[in-house]
């Protein structure tokens, strides 16, 4: 995943994560990628609030698979990217409040890995 991401990426006027590099586009891994953001990937301030909700929810039970942990930092870097292309300064703020969970949980997620790996 993240190899295609180097590549480049870019929100198109309908809201799709597109990738720049076209080489990598075509490719079959490039394609369901594409697939797995565009078709399951959260991209409203609600859906990304369920998200966190269900994700902090799932603290204490049993750290993320590694395609949860992937939405995870899509949704991250998604959000960042929204909330710096807000105008109004209460859309920037909610975005940048989403944004503020969600590094939360990736960050209790990562000492909960580390955790899990050498205990």
């Amino acid at each position: 995943m993240f190899e295609l991401l180097l590549g480049g990426v870019e929100i198109d006027r309908d809201n799709n994560i597109v990738l720049l590099d076209e080489e990598m586009a075509s490719t079959r891994q490039g394609r369901a990628f594409l697939s797995q953001v565009n078709d399951n990937f959260p991209r409203s301030l609600s859906s990304l609030l369920h998200m966190v909700t269900t994700l902090e929810g799932q603290r204490t039970r049993r750290p993320l698979t590694q395609d949860q942990f992937d939405n995870l930092i899509l949704s991250t870097v998604y959000t960042a990217q929204q909330a710096r292309h807000q105008e109004r300064k209460e859309e920037q703020t909610a975005w940048g409040d989403v944004l503020l969970q969600l590094a939360n949980v990736t960050v209790y997620e990562l000492r909960g890995s580390y955790l899990y790996s050498y205990a």
